[in-house]
């Protein structure tokens, strides 16, 4: 009986020993407050990045129009460019 006792506590000495062991190295608070000041960090910082994506897709749409302008302009077809048409008559 005190033998087996004897074994079940040091089993249970080792476990706590290397539950310690992992808190130590893996911090939960130490996480949760990384993950935390992340958050914050991107909340803070969303209107900066709206805006940065709000010039990106007005210069894409910018760049857009232009070709379909140019492409209108070199295409031989009437519907793409009516002016031609009119000038054929």
């Amino acid at each position: 009986m005190q033998k087996t006792l004897k074994a079940h506590l040091k089993r249970l000495k080792t476990f706590l020993n290397y539950s310690k062991n992992y808190l130590i190295r893996n911090n939960p608070v130490k996480l949760f407050k990384k993950e935390l000041i992340a958050g914050l960090k991107d909340a803070f910082s969303i209107n900066k990045k709206r805006k940065l994506v709000r010039y990106k897709l007005k210069y894409q749409m910018h760049q857009l129009s232009q070709m379909e302008k140019l492409i209108a302009q070199n295409n031989e077809h009437t519907f793409l460019r009516g002016n031609k048409f009119n000038e054929m008559r």
